[in-house]
């Protein structure tokens, strides 16, 4: 965008109070608004660089141009009002990408988007698809393609952030409620909660705007200093981390099916290293940041014996506490967790069960957090950690700071990253040590090592199931975030009716070869899913997936590397480099780098897919087959999925070779 773009911005103001309820970290919204009032320009003032528009009751904008970069800043008097509506043109033919990650859409155009970070994975919405497969299913069969209304989702990481495919971003200056309104096809409405300040930028090309994004998203919070940029660990290119719980025996011994596979195994990943607590919902970690030492005896010197066979070994973490062990009474005695109105610690349900929330804002709190991950993760020798949550901060709790929790909602994600990546960088351990996250902000950028897109479905829908992670991952590589992998098999089961199937694992394991990392789920039902190692052909695949994983290292380090230096994503969508019609709107297909095609099968049973090819010639890496641009059908068993190599590529050799590893 340019100045010109905002010379006949319309602004309405009001005053308005938010009533949140949260349930299981899913929030419902309603709001009063009074006094809503579209304002009379009263005079606009027009320089060079510079507009100045002066409403009716003392509301100014001004919005200057310098060096390419519009800023657009509110200079009036608010008054009473706490509510703005900035209107300004749109192009109708233009898409819309980002505000954080969408699952159910990518192109946002058309749409109201909700930037308030919640639970992505909504009960009501699991209740009702498995009743439907319950009863209607039985009768019509499973109907994947099926979505809800776009306003019914909710999002782990939502950002105020915006790319328009006429290559400019938009970020606005704001952490409370929002919402961006693409609704109309020549207007774009910003509701925001604060007094409008925001940026924009354009770029020749959609890479120049994504360097200039990162600049702006990074580091943009008081509380936080700029944090050296360090790659990385390049062991995590060395093949797959597979999911093994259960304690220290069964780890070992599925390892050594997995390499008597002929996999090549770069981790281990047991999320019930602190131990493990059964519900109605599964398979639970028992959140107590410690060593089990009834399920993992001699872990520690397990670790290092795995590290001396090239496996690294990572755990899980989130802010909660268990309130029937030793960690959260030492925390509670200290008055270390969120309190509610009554001065007692906040206790919120996460699935079947109460826990405590440590409260970032009390510093000695979060240095004390801080040092259990440096002690009882880092210090036992693990190679990285899911750091989960984040999104779960009520509105009407109590912070130790005085701090408005609706204030800080939004940016509790990002002071949980932060924390993380802090006890790696004061334990030396930077470009050896990583975490992943879900939850996500403005400051999320800069401070987690890597994105996961969530708690997936074990299943074939495209707003829940494999497929959604492809526009997930796309929405965050246009919000600013670019190195985000998946849940190969995907999490969230409920019984037989919401289970894991082996084709789907194949299928979901044979995509994550070509992402940043490969990293499989046991599912919060294990026993209700298909595991990698439940039959001789499912570990030949697992470790087939795991040596072209390894045989891509040389392209994902050189991407990863583009992508810290420069913002450019690692999975990009097709029109970051094709200005063709048909990738505007494309959501089940994505680049890896410039040079590699990938359109994942996320059909039950389909034995190929059709697949658009930008103008270009493409190889297929299994059969060689070439195809020049357009729409084609592409033959692809479980086990070869439609992936192509772009000829004439600098790695074109070395990318086809990944078929064969």
């Amino acid at each position: 965008m340019i100045l010109n773009d905002f010379k006949d911005l319309e602004l309405a103001v009001a005053k308005g109070e938010n009533s949140f309820t949260m349930s299981r970290g899913s929030f419902s919204y309603k709001q009063d608004i009074h006094g809503r009032k579209k304002l009379k320009l009263v005079s606009k003032k027009e320089d060079l660089d510079n507009i100045r528009f002066k409403f009716e009751d003392g509301h100014e904008i001004e919005v200057r141009e310098k060096d390419g970069r519009v800023t657009l800043d509110y200079v009036g008097d608010p008054g009473s009002a706490n509510r703005f509506w900035i209107t300004f043109a749109a192009d109708p033919k233009e898409h819309i990408y980002g505000c954080g990650e969408t699952y159910s859409k990518f192109d946002l155009k058309g749409e109201k988007v909700r930037v308030w970070v919640a639970e992505h994975q909504n009960v009501g919405r699991i209740s009702k698809k498995v009743i439907k497969r319950a009863t209607i299913g039985r009768i019509t069969g499973p109907q994947p393609d099926r979505t809800g209304r776009f306003s019914s989702y909710e999002s782990y990481y939502a950002q105020p952030t915006f790319t328009s495919s006429k290559k400019f971003y938009m970020h606005v200056y704001t952490n409370a409620y929002s919402e961006f309104d693409f609704t109309r096809p020549d207007r774009t409405t910003l509701y925001l909660q604060e007094p409008p300040h925001l940026v924009t930028e354009s770029g020749k090309t959609f890479a120049e705007v994504s360097e200039k994004l990162k600049k702006t998203v990074s580091t943009v919070h008081s509380w936080a200093q700029p944090m050296r940029e360090q790659p990385l660990p390049d062991w995590i290119y060395d093949g797959a981390i597979l999911a093994v719980q259960e304690g220290t025996q069964r780890v070992d011994e599925k390892i050594q099916m997995a390499v008597n596979a002929g996999g090549k195994i770069c981790g281990i990943w047991s999320q019930d290293w602190s131990g493990c607590r059964r519900t109605g919902f599964g398979y639970q970690v028992m959140w107590n940041w410690i060593t089990d030492r009834d399920l993992y005896p001699g872990l520690t010197e397990q670790i290092e014996k795995w590290r001396d066979q090239g496996i690294r070994f990572l755990g899980y973490i989130n802010p909660f506490l268990a309130i029937e062990k030793e960690i959260y009474r030492e925390a509670s005695e200290k008055g270390y967790c969120v309190k509610n109105k009554e001065g007692e610690d906040y206790l919120v349900t996460i699935t079947t069960f109460p826990a405590a929330m440590i409260d970032f804002t009390n510093p000695q709190a979060y240095d004390w957090y801080k040092e259990l991950i440096k002690k009882n993760m880092i210090g036992i020798g693990m190679g990285g950690w899911m750091a989960d949550f984040g999104e779960y901060l009520p509105v009407d709790a109590v912070l130790y700071s005085g701090e408005d929790p609706y204030v800080i909602h939004n940016q509790w994600p990002a002071i949980w990253a932060r924390l993380n990546r802090e006890a790696i960088v004061e334990s030396g351990k930077e470009g050896e040590v990583f975490f992943f996250t879900r939850a996500g902000h403005t400051g999320t950028i800069d401070a987690s090592t890597m994105m996961w897109t969530g708690d997936q479905h074990v299943d074939w829908s495209v707003d829940d199931g494999l497929i959604s992670v492809v526009p997930a991952t796309l929405s965050l590589a246009m919000s600013g975030y670019g190195i985000t992998h998946s849940d190969a098999g995907g999490y969230t089961t409920y019984g037989k009716l919401l289970s894991r199937s082996k084709e789907l694992l194949m299928r979901w394991m044979e995509m994550d070869v070509f992402t940043p990392l490969l990293r499989t789920h046991e599912g919060n039902q294990p026993v209700n899913d298909v595991q990698w190692y439940d039959d001789k052909e499912l570990l030949e695949h697992t470790a087939k997936c795991s040596r072209m994983h390894a045989a891509l290292k040389p392209y994902l380090m050189r991407l990863a590397a583009e992508t810290q230096d420069h913002g450019t994503p690692v999975m990009r969508p097709i029109f970051y480099h094709y200005n063709e019609t048909n990738v505007y709107t494309e959501k089940t297909e994505y680049l890896l780098g410039p040079d590699v095609l990938v359109a994942p099968v996320y059909r039950d049973k389909a034995q190929g897919r059709r697949v658009y090819f930008p103008s270009d010639t493409w190889v297929n890496i299994f059969t060689g087959t070439e195809y020049t641009g357009g729409f084609a059908e592409v033959d692809a068993p479980i086990g070869q999925p439609p992936v192509f190599v772009r000829r004439g590529s600098n790695m074109f050799e070395e990318l086809m070779a990944v078929a064969k590893a």
